[in-house]
C-alpha cells in the first residue's frame, strides 16, 4: 500500500497481462522497440521524419520554435489540410477506394470513394467562397452525423476558414456562445438529425441561437429529415441547391504550419467554454501519425471510430487522421441501442470492420445489455479493439476482449485530450504487453511523468498527477483570445511542465494507470483515493455492470465514499447486495476505502458524448440544488436518481 503522503495514493492492482499475439505481431506497422529508442534520442528529428509523410507545397525551414509555453512546429512550411486528407490519394490512383461507408439511423446506406469525398469537399468550398467566406473567416458547424459533416470540415480548410464544430446535441446557448466568441460569420447546419427512431430538430435550435448572433451573414443548411424548417429569406440557403451547382474543382489555399486549422470548445460546466486553437501542420502530423501507428492501420482495413465528430475524438480519428493516411471509415449516425442492442455489432458484421474504436461506457452498455446481442453477429473480421474517453475498468478491459475481440484482438486504451489533439499515452499493439486498464506507455517522441504536489517525479509503485515534460506537435496553440488564461490553466503549477489535470500512478513496472480528473480524488480519512480505483473494485464484481463513485461530506472521515452502481441484466438489487460490494471493496483495497453508501440506479448521468457527470452525482450525494444539466444525455435520470438516494441512505 502507498504512503498517506503520496499526492494520490496507488491502490487497486492488476497483473494480468497480454502480450501481442505472433500472428498480429508477425505483420504490425511497428513490431519492435526500436521506434522508442529513435524517438527519444533526437525528438526533433525524429518528428521531422514522420512529417515526411505529409505531402507540402514547401517544406519547413525550422522543426520547432519553443518559447514556454508558446510553440510554432515546422515554421515556414506551407500544406493545406484537405490535400493531405483527399487529393493525393486520388492523384496516386486510389480514387475508388470508399472513405466512408455512411449508416443513417433509420437504416439508409451510401458508400463515398475519395474522388467522390474530393469533388464534394470542392463543390462544398465553392459555395462558401460564392457566400463570400474568406481565408481566416471562422465557419461555425451545427450538423449530425451525416456525410455533409466531414465534407464540410474538409472544405473549410482547402479554403483557409477554420472551422468550429458545435456538438449536434448542444443547446441553442451553447452554439450562440461559441458562434460570439469565435466571431464566426458563416454557419452550417441542417434541419435534424435521427435519435431513437425520430427526427431531432437543429435548425429550430439554430435559430435560437442566430437571434443573438447578428454578425452571422449566411446559413447553408442540409436536408437530412424532411421536416419543416424556418428559412430567413436572404439569410438562409439550402446546400442541396447551392453546392449542387458549383464546379467540381476549387484550388487549395496554401496554408502556413502555424496557421489555424480549427477551433474546439471544451466543455463549459464551470466557466466560459474554453476555445481550444490547433494548427494545420503539427495538429495533421500528430493525428495521422498516431492514428497508422496506434491503430496499426493496414491498406484492407475497416476503421470504426464511434465517436462523434462533434468532439475531438470525431475531429482527430474520424476525419483528419483517418483520411490523411488514406483509410476506409464507418459513419454511423445513430445510438447503439435503436432498434436493437446489437445495431453495433449489425454494422461491424455488415461491413467487415477490422477496428473499432469506441468509449468506456459503451462498452459498460454492452456489458449491462448482455453479451447474447453480440452473439447473435458474426464478429471475426475485428483485429484491433480500442477505447478513448475515460479509464477503462480493467473488467470491462476483459469483457471487451473475449466477449467482442474472441480473445484474439489486441486492446489499444489510449489516453490524450482536445487539447493534445492526438494520443499520446497508449500501447503500440505489435510491440507492447498490454495490462487490462493501463493506458501503458509514453507513445514515442512523447515526453511525460507523474509528479507530486511540488513537481517531483514520484516513485514507480506510487501514485501523483500527470504531467508532459516537453512539446508535441499537435498540442493546442493556446486558448482562443486569451493567452493568460492558457499559461494559468496549463502551465502555471508546474513551470516548464504542461499539467494534463488527471491523477496518474506507475506501477512497478512502469505502466502509466490514469485515475481521472483530480477534481474526482477523495480524501477519506487522509487518504487521497481516485474515484477510479474504487469504480474498478466494484466493476470487478461479476454481478456490477458499470459504478460512478464520488466523495461525500462526512464529519468523522472528511469525505466518505458514495457509489451508484448499475447491475448487469438479471442481477436484482437488495440492502445484502450493498453490503456485499461494500465488503468486495473493502476486501480489495483496504478497510479505509470501504464505501460508506451503495446506490443501485438503472442509469447514470452522461453527456451525449458517454462521459459520466460527476458533478452532479456528488449534487445528489450531498443533498445540493442541481448544477446545470443542459449537456445531459437525459436529464430526467438525476431526477430518479435523486428520488431514490433518500432509500439509499438507509442501507450505509
Amino acid at each position: 500500500m502507498a504512503q498517506q503522503s503520496d499526492a494520490i495514493e496507488a491502490l487497486y492492482g492488476e497483473n494480468r497481462k497480454f502480450p501481442p499475439p505472433p500472428e498480429f505481431q508477425a505483420r504490425a506497422v511497428v513490431s519492435d522497440d526500436e521506434i522508442y529508442r529513435r524517438a527519444e534520442a533526437d525528438p526533433e528529428a525524429f518528428w521531422a521524419e514522420q512529417a515526411e509523410t505529409l505531402d507540402w507545397f514547401k517544406p519547413w525551414d525550422t522543426v520547432l520554435e519553443w518559447e514556454p509555453p508558446f510553440a510554432k512546429w515546422f515554421t515556414g512550411g506551407k500544406l493545406n489540410a484537405s490535400v493531405n486528407c483527399v487529393d493525393r490519394h486520388v492523384a496516386a490512383g486510389r480514387g475508388d477506394k470508399v472513405a466512408y461507408y455512411f449508416e443513417g439511423e433509420p437504416g439508409d446506406r451510401r458508400a463515398l470513394t475519395y474522388a467522390e469525398l474530393l469533388t464534394e469537399v470542392c463543390r462544398c468550398a465553392n459555395a462558401l467562397k460564392e457566400l463570400g467566406v474568406r481565408r481566416g473567416d471562422r465557419v461555425a458547424i451545427y450538423m449530425p452525423m451525416v456525410l455533409e459533416l466531414p465534407i464540410a470540415i474538409l472544405a473549410c480548410a482547402r479554403i483557409g476558414a477554420p472551422h468550429t464544430v458545435v456538438f449536434g446535441g448542444f443547446s441553442a446557448e451553447a452554439l450562440r456562445d461559441r458562434i460570439l466568441d469565435a466571431d464566426a460569420r458563416f454557419v452550417i447546419t441542417a434541419d435534424g438529425g435521427y435519435r431513437r427512431g425520430k427526427p431531432f430538430a437543429l435548425k429550430a435550435q439554430a435559430d435560437r441561437a442566430l437571434a443573438e448572433t447578428p454578425a452571422v451573414r449566411n446559413v447553408l443548411v442540409v436536408r437530412r429529415t424532411g421536416e419543416e424548417v424556418a428559412m430567413q429569406g436572404g439569410r438562409d440557403l439550402w446546400w442541396h441547391e447551392v453546392v449542387a451547382r458549383q464546379a467540381d474543382e476549387c484550388e487549395p489555399e496554401q496554408m502556413d504550419s502555424e496557421d489555424m486549422l480549427y477551433l474546439l470548445y471544451t466543455s463549459g460546466s464551470t466557466g466560459k467554454p474554453k476555445g481550444i486553437l490547433h494548427t494545420t501542420a503539427g495538429y495533421l502530423l500528430g493525428t495521422s501519425f498516431t492514428h497508422r501507428h496506434v491503430f496499426d492501420l493496414q491498406d484492407d482495413d475497416i476503421y470504426w471510430c464511434a465517436a462523434d465528430i462533434g468532439w475531438v475524438t470525431g475531429h482527430s480519428y474520424i476525419v483528419y487522421g483517418p483520411l490523411a493516411n488514406g483509410a476506409t471509415g464507418v459513419l454511423y449516425e445513430g445510438t447503439p441501442d435503436y432498434p436493437g442492442f446489437d445495431r453495433w455489432w449489425e454494422i461491424i458484421e455488415r461491413y467487415g470492420v477490422t477496428i473499432l474504436y469506441c468509449a468506456p461506457t459503451a462498452i459498460r452498455a454492452h456489458m449491462k445489455w448482455g453479451a447474447e446481442h453480440a452473439g447473435k453477429h458474426d464478429l471475426s473480421s475485428l483485429r484491433l479493439l480500442g477505447s478513448v474517453g475515460e479509464p477503462i475498468n480493467p473488467e470491462a478491459w476483459i469483457w471487451y476482449h473475449q466477449t467482442i475481440g474472441g480473445g484474439r484482438c489486441p486492446i489499444v486504451d489510449t489516453w490524450w485530450q482536445t487539447e493534445t489533439g492526438s494520443i499520446l499515452i497508449s500501447p503500440l499493439p505489435g510491440v507492447t504487453t498490454t495490462k487490462p486498464g493501463s493506458a501503458t506507455f509514453p507513445l514515442p517522441g512523447i515526453g511525460a511523468d507523474v509528479v507530486d504536489e511540488a513537481g517531483n517525479s514520484v516513485p514507480l509503485g506510487r501514485g501523483g498527477y500527470l504531467v508532459l515534460t516537453r512539446p508535441w506537435p499537435s498540442m493546442l496553440r493556446g486558448i482562443y483570445g486569451d493567452p493568460e488564461r492558457y499559461k494559468e490553466t496549463y502551465w502555471s503549477r508546474y513551470p516548464g511542465k504542461y499539467f494534463v489535470g488527471d491523477g496518474c500512478k506507475r506501477d512497478d513496472e512502469g505502466y502509466y494507470w490514469l485515475l481521472g480528473r483530480v477534481d474526482d480524488v477523495m480524501n477519506i480519512s487522509g487518504h487521497r483515493i481516485s474515484t477510479t480505483e474504487i469504480e474498478s473494485s466494484l466493476v470487478s464484481d461479476p454481478r456490477v455492470a458499470e459504478a460512478a463513485v464520488v466523495g461525500q461530506p462526512d464529519p468523522v472521515t472528511g469525505e466518505a465514499i458514495f457509489c451508484f452502481v448499475i447491475l448487469r441484466s438479471g442481477v436484482t438489487a437488495s440492502p445484502e447486495l450493498g453490503q456485499e460490494l461494500r465488503q468486495h471493496v473493502a476486501k480489495q483495497i483496504g478497510a479505509f476505502a470501504r464505501p460508506k453508501t451503495v446506490m443501485f440506479t438503472p442509469d447514470l448521468p452522461k453527456t451525449r458524448s458517454g462521459k459520466i457527470m460527476r458533478r452532479l452525482l456528488r449534487d445528489v450525494a450531498s443533498g445540493r440544488t442541481l448544477g446545470d444539466t443542459t449537456t445531459l444525455a437525459d436529464a430526467s435520470v438525476v431526477e430518479q436518481i435523486r428520488a431514490a438516494s433518500t432509500s439509499a441512505k438507509s442501507d450505509e
